[in-house]
């Protein structure tokens, strides 16, 4: 799509219909075992309290995992609200109470920039669908905003040899570097590989892994 058109679409309906229309294990980007986030995850050695935030959330099977391993202060988005209910659908009432749900636009965010200190921002599969220069701005400026000190961000796309189109939509695709320099100066890259990654349909995707930290 054309940038002009792209500014005008409706991602919040597209999303909506992806989770209300296919099975959730049969979604191009559901991860059963999401190895490479959780030895992400697991090198930030984080305390079991610290505030996780999961951008673009989907319904995946992390959330499960990281409060099946203790972590009890989790924040999850989406911009779909059936992605939200799907999730939800997959938690016990208990663990409810440990997540916060919050419906928003990661690219033109309200309630969003209410959050501060965040310890670890994870996003799989979600940035590169940001096509136009002033999404990508906006993504980049609320991580800035929202991050506390020594905080921790990973950031899991497609890279420059992955898919060019995905769920229908354009995507942009990454490296290191470039993910370095949109976060800035104020970041320090710990870690980065490519791993490619098995869709249920067995189709392949290539992503590239990310791990920065945010200088004191």
């Amino acid at each position: 799509m054309e940038e002009n058109l792209m500014s005008g679409y409706d991602f919040e309906k597209h999303w909506n219909n992806a989770y209300q229309k296919t099975p959730i294990d049969s979604l191009g980007w559901y991860e059963e075992d999401p190895i490479p986030s959780m030895e992400l995850i697991s090198a930030c050695n984080l305390p079991k309290d610290a505030l996780i935030f999961n951008a673009g959330v989907g319904a995946p099977t992390l959330i499960e995992i990281l409060l099946n391993k203790g972590y009890s202060n989790i924040v999850v988005n989406d911009i779909s609200s059936a992605a939200l209910t799907a999730l939800k659908n997959t938690l016990t009432e208990y663990k409810h109470s440990q997540v916060q749900f919050i419906a928003d636009d990661l690219t033109n965010p309200s309630e969003l920039l209410n959050l501060k200190n965040v310890d670890l921002w994870h996003d799989r599969a979600v940035l590169h669908f940001f096509t136009i220069e002033t999404q990508q701005k906006a993504y980049f400026d609320l991580i800035r905003k929202v991050m506390k000190p020594d905080g921790f961000v990973i950031l899991a796309e497609f890279n420059l040899e992955g898919a060019k189109k995905c769920s229908g939509l354009d995507v942009f695709n990454y490296n290191e570097d470039m993910l370095q320099e949109r976060l800035g100066t104020g970041f320090k890259l710990l870690k980065s590989f490519n791993y490619t990654y098995t869709q249920p349909s067995g189709g392949l995707r290539e992503y590239v892994y990310t791990l920065f930290q945010r200088r004191a």
